[in-house]
């Protein structure tokens, strides 16, 4: 069964947890006005949210990079997008990717990423606070 979420400008599809997500969103990409699907790919192996990026045949990635102990703490280091695409919302699709993952998951988070914290601390309607372990 899936379930999905209405939310601004992105639609998110969770089927069997989180494992299997994907989100699909609309943006500008470039500056240009035509719009393009991205999805959010969740590596659980590599512990990392991937965004891949088209920008006129050109393709790119953006990742935010975590880390999940056995005590079941997140730990969100970083995230990368590359500078052709940054302030167009790629890392706000991936904070919120992984917040969510958090949230399904019911695990803690402590946040090494200055724009994770900046995404929670610019979204307290969001919730996710509750799941944030302060230093």
């Amino acid at each position: 069964m899936a379930r999905y979420i209405l939310s601004q400008t992105c639609i998110f599809r969770f089927s069997q947890g989180y494992n299997n997500s994907q989100r699909l969103s609309k943006y500008t990409c470039c500056g240009s006005t035509n719009s393009s699907n991205t999805n959010v790919i969740h590596d659980r192996q590599k512990q990392r949210f991937t965004v891949t990026l088209d920008c006129g045949g050109t393709v790119s990635s953006a990742v935010l990079k975590y880390t999940l102990s056995h005590d079941q703490q997140v730990e969100l280091i970083s995230t990368e997008v590359p500078e052709s695409h940054r302030g167009k919302g790629a890392a706000a699709h991936l904070a919120k990717a992984a917040l969510d993952f958090v949230v399904e998951e019911n695990l803690t988070a402590r946040i090494s990423c200055w724009y994770i914290r900046k995404y929670v601390d610019e979204n307290p309607h969001l919730g996710y606070q509750a799941y944030i372990e302060d230093e």
